[in-house]
């Protein structure tokens, strides 16, 4: 039976710092990716980093936390690791919201 290996990058992204956060998907997805993990998961937020308080009801962040995990994707592809699961919180907005249970 073929074997699956996870790792679970317990990391400290820093609140704001998108760039500084992609940077530490990419280091641990190399140490994860050279102790021979198929998976690696990160802590929810990784991109816009936790706790995101006020930040998450800006737009602007929003947007460029989506514009991050893209450019984040193609990085990791481009640097080898693309056939890697990589899995990272980031924050992202619904266009039309409705209260729900």
């Amino acid at each position: 039976m073929p074997q699956l290996r996870l790792a679970l990058a317990q990391v400290n992204p820093t609140v704001g710092d998108l760039a500084g956060n992609a940077d530490l998907v990419v280091e641990w997805s190399r140490r994860a990716r050279a102790e021979g993990a198929h998976v690696v998961a990160f802590p929810e937020l990784m991109l816009a980093g936790y706790p995101i308080e006020d930040l998450a009801l800006r737009e602007s962040f929003a947007q460029a936390s989506q514009r991050s995990a893209a450019d984040l994707a193609l990085r990791l592809a481009d640097e080898g690791l693309g056939d890697m699961v990589v899995v990272i919180g980031y924050l992202d907005r619904a266009e039309e919201s409705a209260p729900r249970l």
